[in-house]
């Protein structure tokens, strides 16, 4: 434990919760559906979570006193095996700016599913999506389907970054609107990736035919 865990003070009942060993992984604090406000709740339970920055860029605002400079970066963070999040922040100095949004993307990590959904496959390991999924941001849409093994990540380089972080490793990617909106494009593999923890999967069931549309899941058993 570093020094920085040893002199955090929870300021929420959740940070007490993970200080105090109450809950002792991540799974557990996301599953009570309660929101993270203090990015160390992350650390402490995440210590090996990488980031990686999507974007940085100056903006400028016109005000009474003159123009005002000011740099916005969007990050994404995760440990490339299930846990990813994203964050977005404005600041004075590129420094500042990056470590804003580094702790913003880790008050919205989530926890994704990850499994075998491709016909084409069967390895029974978790290496892409379990069954199709969409995710929209602005004007932009994203769509990921289940891939054997081997095809890698068949989509721009944006969500690429968004899914090696989440630890999906193969994927068929569709997009649709402004994807040179890179923030957007960003949000919306995010977004695509947080509905496939919105089921629960039945481990016995093979995924041959998964489909998720509209709100509507159907999956195909193989097994008798």
């Amino acid at each position: 434990m570093t020094d920085e865990n040893i002199e955090w003070i929870p300021k929420t009942r959740l940070g007490k919760m993970v200080k105090n060993g109450e809950l002792k992984t991540i799974s557990e604090v996301l599953a009570l559906h309660i929101p993270i406000r203090e990015a160390q709740i992350v650390d402490t339970l995440l210590p090996n979570l990488e980031d990686e920055v999507i974007e940085i860029k100056m903006v400028q605002k016109m005000s009474d006193s003159g123009r005002k400079v000011k740099f916005a970066a969007t990050v994404v963070v995760g440990n490339r095996d299930g846990y990813v999040g994203i964050g977005h922040a404005k600041a004075k100095e590129t420094g500042d700016a990056i470590e804003k949004a580094i702790e913003n993307a880790k008050l919205n990590i989530v926890e994704i599913k990850r499994g075998c959904g491709s016909w084409e496959c069967g390895c029974g390991r978790s290496h892409t999506v379990p069954f199709e999924v969409m995710g929209k941001s602005g004007s932009v849409r994203v769509d990921l389907k289940p891939a054997p093994q081997g095809v890698g990540l068949a989509i721009g380089d944006i969500p690429k970054k968004v899914l090696a972080m989440a630890g999906i490793q193969d994927t068929w990617g569709f997009s649709e609107g402004h994807t040179k909106s890179t923030v957007n494009f960003a949000y919306a593999t995010f977004n695509a990736l947080k509905e496939t923890s919105k089921f629960k999967i039945n481990d016995k069931l093979v995924l041959s035919t998964p489909i998720y549309k509209g709100g509507v899941m159907s999956v195909r058993s193989d097994k008798n």
